[in-house]
């Protein structure tokens, strides 16, 4: 995958005849309704989901499996085509670096359908055991057959450019002189977000683990299961689909292969697909001692609903009932359907001020966040997400866990939670509202199995790299 750049003298993997005269680069156009057919289908597949992701803002996680299931691209041409498209997702930053090196234009006056496939290219000639050949002949045909016949001069030289020089070479000249910039780039990440994670790390990061932090958001996740409690065990869902139970959750497993939709479990909502970081966050809320519980308990940012399926299927066992908030409809109808048959009702308002009654045991808020913390399944999101976005996000956070801290009873405790490690959203929101004087933090770690390095303060950062779930945080309050 795209943890570094391959050896130029790695093996080649096919070879094909040459392609494109020179011309000038087209300007930019409106995105190609046609898919690009070049006859290899799996290369195609990767060039349309690259292409989407640039041109319509769409999830390479939901278009690509779409397109093999649509196209039967199955065994080794659908693992070179997830390869080859999140891989260039995932690098992006490094590529372009290497393309704008080698262009006369400017990345942002090439057209989409031409970067694209010139980003398909640069990733085959400097991670993948590709024959340079190949790599550049289909890339320029791509170009062709995506509407752009008059670039492909233009797209053949700058990829022979590129394959004439060692991979190492390329990544030696072109990394920054700063310490945390260079960390950025030879992981490929916006200097923003290594620092958002440097930050989160602090001193208890020990040297290096920032590249490592950085560079798990390149290895493929594992699939983590949820077993539903009261409807299976972890045991007899590993039993079943050949996974194994988890680290720390006492309802996970591990799924290193397969498709998890198709599992009869998961079809038949004994199981859903959870990651297991999550899965600790809502059998915490579940865990706290509360006195005099009466059994109200809340989710207050419901969607997608994962959250709240694991914490119906806990109150069921409990004799409580859960109040699942979500402020879009659409979400709401998909939770809906997550927790059918479980002690949930579900509520379209906005979680700030939901128009439910206080006096809750136990509230949930699994706050809107940047989602830092799971770019590792997201291939592209990395360069989607802006900075700039935190200040908007941080308010929201602070508004929600005063909404919950106003709804909580006297003596209960509100947990918050945020799939980011960015201390502005985890931190940052906490101690903000701590400042104010009605709640006080609990020891977080209480509700944990044993998990070790998961920060200095009462709260919990688990890590990709430490842990093996998504970067989640969370904070247990307890309402004076």
């Amino acid at each position: 995958m795209s943890g570094g750049f391959r050896s130029r003298a790695a093996g080649r993997r096919e070879n094909n005849r040459d392609s494109g005269h020179r011309s000038k680069p087209q300007p930019r156009r409106e995105a190609q309704a046609t898919p690009a057919r070049i006859g290899d289908s799996a290369r195609e597949a990767a060039f349309e989901v690259v292409h989407r992701v640039a041109t319509d803002d769409a999830y390479a996680n939901l278009v690509l499996p779409n397109l093999l299931r649509e196209r039967s691209i199955t065994g080794r041409d659908a693992a070179f085509a997830t390869e080859l498209a999140y891989g260039t997702l995932r690098a992006q930053g490094v590529l372009d670096a290497v393309i704008a090196r080698c262009s006369s234009r400017e990345l942002g006056d090439i057209a989409p359908e031409v970067l694209a496939a010139l980003r398909l290219g640069a990733y085959q000639l400097l991670y993948m055991r590709v024959d340079d050949h190949a790599a550049v002949d289909t890339s320029v045909r791509l170009v062709e057959a995506a509407g752009a016949g008059k670039a492909k001069g233009f797209a053949n030289a700058i990829l022979r450019t590129i394959s004439r020089t060692p991979a190492q070479q390329w990544l030696d000249e072109l990394t920054p002189n700063d310490p945390l910039a260079a960390v950025a780039f030879r992981t490929s990440h916006p200097e923003w977000i290594a620092r958002s994670f440097a930050t989160a790390l602090g001193e208890s990061g020990a040297e290096g683990e920032l590249e490592a932090a950085l560079a798990a958001d390149s290895q493929r996740p594992v699939v983590h299961l949820v077993a539903r409690p009261g409807e299976i065990s972890a045991a007899e869902l590993a039993a079943i689909t050949g996974g194994d139970e988890g680290a720390y959750s006492p309802y996970a497993v591990y799924l290193h292969e397969g498709d998890p939709g198709a599992l009869e479990p998961v079809r038949d909502g004994l199981a859903g697909v959870q990651d297991e970081g999550s899965q600790l966050i809502a059998r915490a809320l579940a865990e706290v001692d509360v006195a005099d519980d009466a059994g109200r308990w809340l989710d207050l940012c419901a969607g997608p609903g994962g959250k709240a399926a694991l914490l119906g299927s806990l109150a069921g066992i409990e004799g409580a009932h859960v109040d699942a908030v979500e402020i879009s409809e659409h979400r709401a109808e998909l939770i809906r359907k997550i927790v059918g048959g479980l002690p949930v009702s579900v509520t379209v308002a906005d979680g700030r001020d939901p128009g439910l009654q206080p006096g809750y045991d136990r509230v949930l808020v699994d706050a809107p966040c940047s989602g830092l913390g799971a770019l590792r399944r997201r291939p592209e999101a990395r360069w989607k997400k802006q900075e700039s976005e935190i200040g908007a996000l941080t308010r929201l956070q602070s508004e929600l866990l005063e909404s919950a801290l106003t709804l909580v009873k006297p003596g209960g405790v509100v947990v918050y939670s945020t799939c980011s490690p960015d201390v502005r959203e985890t931190r940052g929101v906490v101690d903000a509202v701590l400042a104010e004087g009605g709640a006080e933090e609990l020891d977080a770690s209480t509700w944990l199995p044993p998990m070790e390095n998961t920060g200095e303060a009462k709260s919990v950062q688990m890590w990709p790299h430490r842990h093996g779930t998504d970067a989640m945080f969370f904070a247990v309050l307890r309402k004076k």
